[in-house]
């Protein structure tokens, strides 16, 4: 496989088997090696276990991450997983990762932000030395994945080939948009749900509430204080950026506990929360806290304001 000189490059490799699956990722892994280039390996622990077993004693040179741990948020993956590796490499070598954010049993309402995380890829690293190749299962993922998949990716390598072909439905902007649909509604205020409205003034009085009911709901240690933290850094945005008030609610469902914060403000930008944030820099860090400590942050925005939900489980 030829290593590219060019800048940035993300292809989506599909494959049907596991035999596919090496044939696709072992060889960009060793041309990698053999460049002389840093490479990070991040899929699901069953394909980490295929792919370091097939690479040999060249696997001690090689960066591995169990997606489903450290990519557990789509959210979190540019900043926490991608960038935390291309950023903390030497300038002047191309960097080379395998990053599977999508599999088959992923719980499908995590796919609007797997898709969008795909499309913000490109945007994340537009003009830099590096490959971010995506493998996709096409013998266990539905047709929405695989359609995404080509939406996301400007170039796709088909099931069984090594050829690298434009993929003539490529649209990043319109995959962002099409899976920016209002969250369906969180529970009114009853049994088991805080719902409650805040301002400026009321934003340390909001912060303790969410942290009882969260108890209430069964959160302890570190997670009840990963929902104390959401919960401060969304109030906070919606006083600061958002009209200056906005409505929390906090209930249990499916085994999570969900924090949503409602507000007039819209955000505009779509890889806000996904960019590391710079050692000097003031500010901008609050979703990108969320999006670090939460399982799942699904967000809607539009002409009437955003809701941010983020779930964290026991």
């Amino acid at each position: 496989m030829t290593v590219t000189a060019e800048p940035f490059v993300h292809p989506a490799l599909f494959y049907a088997d596991a035999g596919q699956y090496l044939a696709g990722t072992v060889p960009f892994v060793r041309a990698a090696l053999e460049a002389g280039g840093p490479v990070a390996v991040a899929v699901p622990g069953e394909n980490l276990r295929l792919v370091r077993d097939a690479l040999g004693a060249d696997a001690e040179a090689v960066r591995f991450l169990d997606m489903r741990e450290a990519g557990r948020n789509p959210g979190r993956i540019i900043p926490g997983v991608l960038r935390a590796f291309a950023d903390g490499q030497s300038a002047g070598r191309r960097v080379h990762i395998v990053g599977e954010p999508v599999w088959a049993d992923r719980d499908p309402a995590e796919h609007p932000a797997c898709a969008q995380h795909e499309a913000l890829i490109n945007s994340a690293f537009r003009g830099r030395e590096v490959t971010i190749l995506c493998p996709y299962d096409t013998a266990r993922l539905d047709e929405r994945a695989l359609a995404d998949a080509y939406a996301t990716h400007p170039l796709v390598i088909p099931a069984g080939t090594t050829e690298h072909l434009p993929s003539t439905a490529y649209d990043p902007e319109g995959v962002v948009a099409r899976y920016n649909r209002p969250l369906p509604p969180a529970p009114g205020a009853g049994p088991g749900v805080l719902a409650t409205a805040f301002e400026a003034g009321s934003l340390p009085a909001v912060r303790h509430l969410a942290t009882e009911h969260g108890a209430r709901l069964g959160l302890t240690g570190l997670r009840l204080e990963d929902l104390t933290l959401i919960t401060a850094e969304l109030t906070t945005n919606s006083v600061v950026h958002g009209g200056g008030s906005g409505v929390l609610t906090v209930w249990a469902e499916d085994g999570h506990v969900r924090c949503e914060v409602r507000d007039r403000g819209r955000l505009t930008d779509p890889l806000a929360g996904r960019r590391p944030a710079g050692r000097d820099q003031r500010g901008g860090r609050g979703l990108l806290l969320v999006n670090l400590v939460a399982d799942l942050v699904l967000t809607h925005t539009g002409p009437d304001g955003t809701t941010i939900r983020a779930h964290v489980g026991p």
